[in-house]
Order: structure tokens, then sequence, then C-alpha cells
């Protein structure tokens, strides 16, 4: 026989961006509980609303499984002494068994005796352990901020109003912070009221009927029907963000989409202020036109009916009117700013202790942003533009809007240096230069924003590195790997010809003029490491094989283009059609480079060759290596590896025909000379020997 089993927990109003992490937590330790009791079980569904976590479990076994286990313990030679009495290992294995002695036997293993035990268990009927199961579920939840409340102990995300506890048609009694299970919920806050839950079956339907969608797909199909419908009523385009969408969906129990109006006059704002204030600050969605120009419409999601829903979307406006016109003082004030003031503000403000004020920075990144120029041969105009956006990247930070409004950083500089008479370039680096802000960002479009970032980013990470701060675990304060991977990812995105220890150089190389606390050498090494596993992620979020990574990271990886070409070719012929051929030729490299690890030198003198096959292993070896050294400068690694292949013949035949290690010093030195010429090559490409086949 099974029941179906309900747990709800009703609570305060959890913060949106809480609820669906709580959620999917009470979910998994509902049937990691079950599973480690060993109570069998149908489908589990998890809900969820501002004031509610639930979950729902279908066709729970009304009784445990019956357990029959065999355990093995020690050894007999262990378990008992000379005249077979029981040892203190036999009678603590025992005793964790829950058997008496008279019960272990002994039961050959391997040629080896061992003590068991049986343990024979009849399941437990489940309505007995749910009360402790249940209470033990809910105490164990984590949340990112807890709370207590009153004189209670227990710590969680927001106070546990009531509790619904359900097994089939009957309540699961126990108790938490005073509050008592039973069989009614509760329905909207204003809307509803309390609602018996029966049978758990019944659950979805009877807060519904309190005006609580419970099912968090249901609610979110809800929200996006009624856009869509708003959209082909008024040939609105609505820019619904994944984001905020999430957010709406846990503010809400019972949804309902309306939309309000603000005056034209504040389009003449930018609207990426006009879309924060909205978002961030109301919590709306913005209305565009089919050319993506913003509308003075917004369309928000009421907790509630339909009733005097006019009513609701004039205090909408009036709210978001009153922001706007904040948003517009802010604006105008900030014109009133020159950028030369603006940045002699920014020499009062304390970048880090250790690192100066944002003047400071400032001056770090044009230095950086000037030697990266030079490292790269950027013409004149554009060299000009790059060391002006440096100047000038930070100068919107004392402005008036991004101290209201932080995430507009840099957009507000592009507007305000664009309005100053800024080159456009200049402007628009002042923006790019932040990017990429996130994972799945755009990097800077040109030249200007590029250089700019990276000097940026890479003054970051070298100024922290060189006082001690480095990421551990997961503690990264500054977003140091978000740096880092932005930095690959901008290097990766416009094919830069610009090894990573070029940028360390840079960077550390403007820090020293101002005194390191760190041996450059050490920072250098830290850095390296650091970075590794920056590139380490690009190649497995690529698809390369943990193997292959390896393979092509033990040369070095400072050449980002090098690295993913290396990668993705040794990767398709490990993996391909030819993959047998391709796995005896870097038996052949790999047996070249086992060699040549004992070589002293690789300076080869022909006059000692004593075969000839060694004669026509070095020609061909210096035949080929043009070809290889070009494909290798111009990025064409399947011709480098194809130039590499031309030699496995004759390696085979060297091998065959000639003993490496000679009676002869002399010869035998030449030889490994020979062998450590061709390693050398070999792996500029790959160290093949961590190929896994």
């Amino acid at each position: 026989m099974t029941r179906d089993l309900l747990l709800e927990i009703g609570l305060e109003e959890v913060p949106a961006r809480f609820v669906r992490g709580a959620m999917n937590q009470l979910k998994e330790k509902t049937v990691k509980w079950l599973s480690d009791s060993r109570i069998e079980h149908g489908g589990v569904d998890a809900f969820a609303t501002p004031r509610r976590l639930a979950v729902l479990v279908r066709d729970v076994a009304e009784k445990q499984t019956d357990m029959n286990e065999e355990a093995k313990g020690p050894a007999r030679k262990i378990a008992q002494d000379e005249q077979e009495n029981w040892s203190k290992a036999a009678l603590g294995f025992a005793r964790s068994q829950g058997v008496e002695t008279d019960q272990l036997y002994f039961q050959e293993l391997s040629g080896v005796e061992y003590v068991y035990a049986k343990k024979n268990s009849i399941g437990a009927d489940t309505t007995s352990l749910l009360p402790e199961g249940l209470l033990s579920i809910i105490t164990s939840m984590s949340f990112p901020k807890n709370m207590r409340w009153g004189t209670h102990e227990l710590r969680f995300v927001r106070p546990i109003r009531w509790l619904v506890a359900l097994f089939g048609k009957e309540v699961i009694p126990f108790e938490i912070t005073n509050v008592k299970t039973s069989n009614v919920s509760r329905g909207h806050r204003f809307l509803g009221s309390d609602a018996t839950v029966h049978e758990p079956s019944h659950y979805i339907e009877r807060l519904r009927e309190q005006h609580v969608i419970v099912d968090v797909s249901e609610r979110e199909q809800l929200i996006i029907t009624q856009i869509k419908e708003l959209v082909k009523e008024k040939g609105w385009e609505i820019a619904v963000k994944e984001d905020l969408l999430e957010e709406v969906l846990f503010l809400v129990e019972y949804p309902n989409v309306l939309f309000g109006g603000f005056e034209p006059e504040f389009l003449h704002i930018p609207q990426e202020v006009l879309i924060t204030s909205m978002r961030e600050h109301q919590r709306y969605f913005p209305v565009f036109n089919g050319e993506g120009q913003l509308q003075p419409y917004f369309v928000t999601v009421r907790n509630g009916d339909l009733k005097s829903i006019e009513l609701v979307a004039k205090g909408n406006e009036k709210v978001l009117r009153a922001r706007l016109s904040d948003a517009k003082f802010f604006y105008e004030e900030d014109h009133k700013l020159t950028i030369e003031h603006a940045l002699s503000k920014l020499e009062n403000i304390v970048y880090h202790e250790e690192l100066g004020s944002v003047a400071d920075k400032v001056r770090r990144i044009r230095e950086t942003a000037d030697l990266i120029s030079k490292h790269l041969l950027i013409d004149g105009q554009t060299a000009q533009d790059i060391s002006r956006a440096a100047d000038i990247c930070k100068f919107d930070l004392v402005s008036q809007m991004v101290y209201e409004f932080p995430e507009l950083q840099g957009i507000m500089g592009e507007d305000y240096a664009r309005k100053a008479g800024e080159r456009e370039a200049v402007a628009r680096a002042i923006n790019e230069h932040y990017q990429p802000r996130f994972a799945g960002d755009l990097a800077p479009s040109d030249s200007t924003g590029t250089i700019v970032s990276l000097a940026d980013k890479i003054d970051t990470i070298v100024g922290c590195f060189s006082i001690g701060i480095i990421p551990t675990g997961s503690q990264d304060p500054y977003a140091l790997r978000r740096q880092a991977a932005g930095i690959v990812q901008i290097i990766l995105a416009h094919g830069l010809r610009l090894q990573l220890h070029d940028l360390y150089d840079a960077a550390l190389a403007v820090h020293e003029n101002r005194g390191l606390k760190r041996n450059a050498t050490d920072i250098r090494k830290d850095l390296s490491d650091f970075f590794a596993l920056r590139v380490k992620n690009v190649l497995s979020e690529q698809g390369v094989r943990y193997d292959v990574i390896d393979a092509v990271m033990a040369f070095g990886f400072a050449d980002l283009r090098s690295t993913i070409e290396r990668a993705a070719v040794v990767q398709l012929l490990a993996a391909g059609e030819d993959r047998a051929e391709f796995k005896l030729t870097v038996e052949q490299f790999n047996r070249v480079s086992n060699l040549a690890s004992k070589a002293t030198s690789n300076t080869v003198d022909p006059s000692l060759f004593a075969e000839q096959v060694e004669t026509d292993l070095y020609e061909q070896w210096l035949a080929q290596r043009p070809t290889f050294l070009t494909a290798i400068e111009q990025g064409d690694i399947t011709k480098a590896v194809q130039s590499l292949t031309s030699l496995k013949p004759f390696i085979h035949t060297y091998f065959e025909k000639v003993m490496v290690m000679s009676p002869d010093e002399a010869i035998r030195a030449n030889r490994l000379s020979t062998l450590a010429s061709i390693a050398e090559d070999i792996a500029i490409v790959a160290d093949f020997s961590k190929l896994v086949w």
C-alpha cells in the first residue's frame, strides 16, 4: 500500500533570490531521507512562493523495505586469539552491527578467513519514522542568510508561521519553534484565507482556490502568456530579462500583468538610465518599439487580482515618476562637471590602502596600456586614443548618476565623454573597457577598448598579487578570476599576438616603478599558476579531453591562440578515424622524448654519425624544420603536426638499426643530442606521453 506525502513550510516573505535554491534543497533533502530510510516512493514535485516551500511525494510506501545484509569484519587472526576468544576488534565489530558474538561466523575470501555478521531488520511503519525525519529535513536546511526570531534557537531563512505535514489523510505530528503541524495552509495574504488540505493530492487546487499558484512553472507561464497578450494587443516589444523574470516570479503568488506610462520628456535621458531605474529599483519590464527604441511605458506584475488594476497602475506610475525625476536631476547636474574636475576628485577616492587612490590606478592603467600598444605596434592615432581613454576611463565614478546607479559605470562615462567632445573611439572605450562584465558578455569591439580593458584587468590582478591577495577556494573578493577569464576571452576574441607573460611583464614593470612588496619572480609564478586554471577552464568548456589539455599545456600556454589550436588538432587526431595510426606515431615521438631526457646537449656533430640511418633522420629533420617552424608561427598546427609526422618512418628505422646508448661515449652523446633536437620540436606541439589511449 502507498500514500502521498506532503510537507509545506509556511514562512514570512522570503527574499526572491533565495526561493528557488531553497525549494530545490527541500526536494533533494526529502528524496535523500526517503532513500536513506529505505522508503520506496514515486515522483517528487517541489513548489514555492514567497511565503512557502513545499514538497509532494507520490506513492510513498507505508513500510520500510526489510533489510538483509551481510557485513564483513576483521580477519580471523585479528578477530580471535589462539584460544579462540573474541578480540576487542571482533567485539567492537559485533557492537557496531548490533549483533551478539554468537551470531558472528567466518567465511573465506581470497584465501583469507574473515568474520561476518548478518543483519536482518524488519521494516518499520513509515508513519512512525516521518515525525523525526521531516523535522530533521527542515532543521538541516541551510541558506545564504539566516535569522533567529523570538527566543528560539533555530536559524532559518525567515520565521516559520505554519506547517502542513500529511501522509495520506493523516497529519504527521511534530513541532518547530512552537508551530505545530496540521492540515491547514494559508492562502494569499490579502485575497485568500486558510485552506484545509484533506490529502496531498488536493494541495495545488486548494491553494489555487485561495489565490495562490504554488506551481512555479505554472506561475511563470501565466506571466509570460499575459506579457505576450499585451505585446500582441499593443504592438510593443517587451524586454523580458531572465534574471528579472526569475525575481518577479518569486515576488508574487497570484500574478497579473499590468502596464503604465511616464512622460516622454524623460526619454532624452540615456535609455540605459531609464531601463536601470525600471528594472533594478521597481522590477518593471521596459517597453521598446520595433527599432529597439525605448517607449514611455513599462510593464509590471501585480501580486493580486484585476480589481482596481487601473488604480494600481497609476500608483506605480507615480513611484516611477519620482525615480525618473531624480535620475533627470542627477543627469543634468553631471553635465556641469568637467572631465578634468572629475579626474581631480579621483585623487581623494581610495582604491586600496596598499595600492593608492583610484587616480593612482588610472595612471597605472595608462602606463600599462601604452606598453601593450607598443608591443602590438599600434598605429599613431589609435595609440593616442588608447592613452586618452586610459586617462579618463574612470572619471564617471564621481558622477552623481553612477553614485546612485553603480551598475551604470562606463555607460555614463561614454555618454558624458561624447557630449564633452571626446573622439568616438575614446568615448566608446570608457564603456567597453569594463567588458566582458560577466560570463557570456562580449569582449570590447575595437582596439582602443580592448587594450584599455586588458590594462585595467591585468593591473588589478598584478596589484592584488603583489600585496598577497590571491584567490583561494571560494574566496575571491576582488573578482580576480573573472578579470583573468576576461583577459583570456579578449585575447582569443581578437586573435591578439600577445602572450600572457607580455601582460605580466607590462603590469609588473609599472608596479615596480612604485615598489613591490613581493619578489617579482614569485609574483610571475603565482600569475602563471592562476592563469593556467583559467585556460584549462576555457579548453574544458570547448569539450577538450583532460589528457589533451595536460599534453598541450605541458609545453606552455602563454600563447593562447596556439594553445587552443594545438588542443583542437591533438584532440581531433587522438579521437579521429586514423587514431590507431596516430597512436603509432605518438609511440615513436614518446620514445624519442624519453631518450632525449638523458641528453646533456642538443648540439649535433654529423661527423660522428656511424650509420647511414643517423644521417637520414638528421637530414629529414633539417629538411622539414623550416616548414614546421613557419606553420607554428602562423598558427597552422595541422600542418606543423603533418611536418613532424614525416619523421615517423625515419625514427622507426633509426631505432631498428641504431643502438642509441653506444659504448662509445662521443657517439652516444651525439645520438642523444640528435634525439634531443627532435624532441624539442615535438614538445612545441604537446607532451604526447600524457595522452591516455
